[in-house]
């Protein structure tokens, strides 16, 4: 396999981990609002938050060597790096919609009793 195929498949990986990471630390942070540890949850989003911007990052400089024209192989495996970035940006965006309705439904359960 020549370096640059290498190279692209070891920055592939990378890609699949921080989304990986980023989709754990959410699902985790959905779990602890659960809980109504709301402060852990906002702390856990924003640790799958660097994850996925460390991915970003890494995926943003695939984007500027093609569009320096640069072509970048496209693959099976790198068309499952874009699946699970995307995928991480929406359970993010779920995730964050989750835990306001369990604060929501958490100040409903705490108010003024009958």
């Amino acid at each position: 396999m020549a370096d640059e195929e290498m190279d692209l498949e070891t920055t592939c990986f990378q890609l699949i981990t921080a989304a990986g990471t980023a989709k754990s630390s959410y699902l985790e942070a959905l779990g602890k609002a659960k809980e109504g540890d709301f402060e852990g949850a906002a702390k856990t989003i924003e640790e799958g938050d660097a994850s996925y911007r460390e991915g970003h990052a890494v995926h943003a400089t695939l984007v500027q060597q093609e569009a320096s024209g640069k072509p970048v192989q496209m693959s099976l495996l790198l068309t499952h790096v874009e699946d699970q970035m995307m995928a991480a940006e929406v359970f993010r965006a779920m995730v964050v919609e989750m835990i306001d309705l369990y604060k929501k439904l958490g100040a409903r359960d705490e108010g003024p009793k009958a």
